[in-house]
């Protein structure tokens, strides 16, 4: 987050709190107590505690600024905290599928009563740093909502019955190939990271800088499921040339054969909304960076650095497959001049490691923790997914998670120097 609070009326703050907050209970309808305590991997967690850690958050950062707040649960503070160790120890992250207590009726009252208290706040007037928490929060909420999406997606696979979570909003029909080019990019040396204080970021988007772009160009469209099925009958996961030492040793270890949700027959997919074939025009997702790195070594290019990205994505309106679609799968391109889908349908990892830009500084105290301390060992992605909210991304935001996970909704566009 910057020290950006926005020219926001009283009532508009007001209208866009409820609506995020409405949004995560609504991506949860129709869902069991016992679906929304599944955890089936360590770096998952239930779809109850996504639903009460936000809530936590509002209530630590926001309601907490004022001295005379006291929580009615303070015991949930241990088990709702994520990894903020300057404000007290937190639960196991890989143990949060024991937390059978708070019920799920109960977490949904702990979600009212903020909502309520934070309301009310809101009405009574705030100040900017009161603002900039609330958005921060109100960003956090949406992080959560596309972890909610992504962990339940792999809870959901893991069980034998390989339940629906959506029903398809229309049948998928047959997607016209796009052919790929490489369109080039800017050279020189241009400026990233976000431009100011109008709109929001986090501080990790920050302090806006220049760079320095060798020649190189950009796919014009994302690798599709036809594509990567090719590098797949070729060998690619049986040929350690194409690996890097530590993406070969997770692929011997962890038996990778194919991408995630893909079954053995090759034709079909697990998803949102059950088991489906194969898209073949549609973009590869769940992929690791070890995986799209050894495609583009396959195919004979590279992957994109961040800055080559950012730089050809900021003159381009942030419009494409989100959330809001319903879809909650990644859609094949359609075809038209210029790059495609550089926004929505799937994470697009980069070369780049998740590290901080040139006189970067996190915020202070405790929401320091939010991204600076996981700059080590992670790479960057960029331009949001089918389950990214659309109003959260933007050119500068800066996802990043390990080399080996597979579990987002990530693919791959390719990049090539000239």
């Amino acid at each position: 987050m910057t020290a950006s609070t926005f020219a926001v009326r009283r009532e508009d703050r007001l209208a866009r709190f409820m609506r995020i907050r409405r949004q995560t209970l609504a991506l949860c309808a129709g869902l069991s107590a016992e679906d929304l305590m599944v955890q089936s991997m360590p770096d998952a967690s239930p779809g109850k505690w996504h639903m009460a850690h936000p809530t936590w958050f509002f209530e630590l950062f926001v309601l907490g600024h004022d001295p005379a707040y006291r929580p009615p649960n303070p015991e949930w503070h241990y088990q709702f905290n994520s990894y903020y160790q300057s404000v007290g120890p937190m639960h196991a992250r890989p143990q949060r599928g024991l937390l059978s207590r708070p019920s799920l009726e109960e977490v949904r009252d702990y979600r009212a009563r903020v909502d309520e208290a934070v309301g009310e706040l809101i009405e009574r007037g705030i100040d900017d740093e009161l603002a900039a928490r609330i958005e921060l929060g109100l960003q956090h909420e949406q992080q959560h909502q596309e972890l909610l999406l992504t962990d339940l997606k792999h809870a959901f696979w893991s069980q034998p019955l390989h339940p629906v979570y959506r029903e398809a909003v229309a049948a998928v029909a047959a997607s016209p190939s796009v052919p790929m080019r490489f369109l080039p990019g800017r050279e020189g040396a241009v400026e990233i990271g976000h431009r100011g204080r109008e709109h929001f970021a986090y501080d990790n988007e920050t302090p806006r800088h220049r760079t320095w772009l060798s020649p190189h160009a950009l796919a014009n469209r994302l690798i599709t499921n036809s594509e990567y099925l090719a590098f797949v009958r070729d060998g690619g996961y049986r040929d350690p040339g194409l690996w890097l030492s530590d993406g070969w040793a997770t692929v011997q270890h962890e038996q990778w054969q194919r991408p995630l949700y893909w079954q053995e027959d090759l034709a079909t997919e697990f998803t949102l909304s059950g088991l489906r074939e194969l898209d073949p025009q549609a973009p590869v997702c769940h992929i690791s960076y070890f995986e799209a790195d050894a495609f583009a070594r396959w195919a004979g290019a590279r992957l994109p650095t961040e800055a080559e990205w950012e730089d050809a994505a900021a003159s381009l309106r942030a419009i494409g497959n989100f959330q809001e679609s319903q879809q909650f799968h990644p859609r094949a391109a359609t075809g038209g001049e210029g790059l495609q889908q550089m926004y929505g349908d799937v994470w697009e990892w980069t070369a780049s490691p998740y590290v901080s830009y040139p006189g970067f500084k996190p915020l202070p105290g405790a929401l320091g923790e939010y991204n600076g301390k996981f700059m080590n060992g992670q790479w960057v992605l960029r331009g949001g997914s089918c389950a990214t909210p659309q109003d959260h991304i933007r050119a500068s935001y800066r996802n990043f998670f390990p080399p080996h996970a597979r579990w987002q909704f990530a693919g791959i566009r390719l990049g090539q120097d000239r």
